[in-house]
């Protein structure tokens, strides 16, 4: 499977034509940021995760986005009964298993939210999804200690499975389904720096999951729009605070001209 520039591009167009709604029960770490970045990309999110609210909210969602980075009891219970209640209205479900491996609570919470139902699109970096299929790796704290290309039989394994898209980030980034295998080589060494690009990453799957019924696509154009954008921020950036802010403007002002000149195919 190929992308083009102009596939991209139209996703991206029909995202800010119609706002879709990206339902977040995401990590308060990050929660700024993937909000920031789905506005800047034309969606429109919302963090929801209050058990009394969580199902009706994702019940009128265009896509949910769950992230296990800060994970609590009652958080958890909200992660259920969104993932169900979406599942139950063929709502796309990205999601991200942060930290997977570190500790015996989070690998086990992930591997149950996929057993409880199948997200449409799981993306993590080279140790989560490795964890993921019980293949010996823990992960240093959210870091990965493995690179992308040495996750991607595991993402294979994992994606016949759990009949989900895998997305393994990392200096390439590979997408994964049952069918093929999509390389993203774009992207800048400085983005690990900065706390919650990941998390941004799996929050524009879910804008582009909401647009985009072929999940391998929907997935495969948010990690060319994530890697563009933050080649574009590092050229004005002398450190990973300015990167952080420039990101943003990029995504806001990302054309599919930009997109024709960078996309490494």
């Amino acid at each position: 499977m190929t992308i083009s520039p102009s596939s991209i591009f139209k996703d991206i167009e029909t995202i800010r034509k119609t706002a879709p709604l990206v339902h977040n029960i995401t990590n308060y770490v990050v929660m700024n940021t993937t909000a920031n970045a789905l506005l800047a990309l034309g969606a429109s999110p919302v963090m929801a995760h209050a058990l009394p609210e969580v199902e009706e909210m994702a019940a009128m969602a265009g896509a949910l986005v769950i992230n296990i980075g800060t994970l609590s009891e009652a958080w958890i219970q909200a992660m259920f009964k969104a993932v169900k209640k979406a599942a139950s209205r063929n709502i796309p479900i990205v999601l991200d298993p942060v930290g997977v491996g570190a500790t015996r609570y989070r690998t086990r919470t992930a591997r149950e939210l996929i057993r409880a139902a199948a997200p449409s699109i799981i993306r993590g970096n080279g140790s989560e999804i490795m964890a993921l299929c019980d293949q010996g790796r823990t992960t240093k704290g959210v870091d990965s200690t493995s690179a992308s290309g040495l996750a991607v039989d595991a993402a294979k394994t994992l994606a016949r499975e759990s009949g989900s898209v895998v997305c393994v980030t990392g200096a390439i980034d590979y997408i994964v389904s049952a069918t093929a295998v999509i390389e993203i080589k774009n992207g800048h060494s400085m983005m690990p720096r900065v706390t919650g690009l990941g998390c941004t990453a799996t929050a524009l799957c879910g804008a582009f999951a909401a647009v985009n019924p072929d999940m391998a696509g929907a997935a495969a154009h948010a990690m060319a729009v994530m890697g563009i954008a933050g080649e574009m921020a590092a050229e004005h950036a002398p450190g990973p605070g300015t990167l952080q802010v420039n990101f943003i403007d990029c995504l806001y002002r990302l054309s599919e001209a930009h997109i024709q000149d960078r996309l490494k195919r």
